[in-house]
């Protein structure tokens, strides 16, 4: 049976104004060069790009004004944000806490796009990333962790992947793993 797959891009647009965030923003940015080349890809194929962001606690906040904040922030936050500028054609959710899924309308989005795969990109590996695939592997979605295009501080990096591999919570592949398995999947034109 063939797989409608999604990229969800998890937490990336941030000020990086947390306790180890100047340590991680480098991480981010260089993570965010990969996922730029999934969006692309996704893109190409007309597939669907989710970005879930935390809002960081601000209730009135939304993403266009989030991503604008970044631009101007400096840094790997207006790195990213130039990179990961989010297309007329994308979606978005906000959330509250670590998962993508909790208290968010993602499940109804998913839903309404007929997707049941979902290649997963973003920060921080050992939390929302994590978070974010047990949840989907609750719901029963095939996950894919894009294992170049997620962010962690070294020392938490191979634990949450180990993790996420013991527990069968997530498939980790590379992007040109996951660029052959779109093109394989895209249907074929004469």
């Amino acid at each position: 049976m063939e797989k409608k797959p999604a990229l969800l891009l998890v937490d990336f647009f941030s000020l990086f104004d947390f306790p180890d965030g100047r340590r991680l923003g480098p991480l981010a940015l260089r993570a965010a060069r990969e996922a730029a080349k999934l969006c692309a890809l996704f893109d190409h194929h007309g597939l669907p790009v989710i970005y879930a962001n935390d809002n960081f606690g601000n209730w009135q906040r939304d993403f266009p004004a989030l991503v604008d904040a970044c631009r101007r922030g400096g840094g790997a936050s207006a790195g990213i944000a130039r990179l990961l500028a989010p297309r007329r054609e994308h979606y978005f959710v906000l959330k509250p806490k670590h998962s993508a899924f909790l208290a968010t309308p993602l499940p109804v989005l998913l839903a309404k796009l007929g997707v049941d795969q979902l290649i997963l990109t973003g920060m921080a590996l050992d939390s929302c990333v994590l978070a974010t695939a047990m949840d989907a592997n609750s719901r029963e979605y095939q996950t894919i962790v894009a294992h170049e295009a997620v962010a962690a501080l070294p020392d938490r990096r191979e634990p949450a992947l180990q993790t996420l591999q013991r527990s069968h919570t997530a498939e980790l592949m590379s992007n040109a793993a996951l660029a052959d398995m779109l093109r394989s999947s895209a249907p074929q034109t004469e």
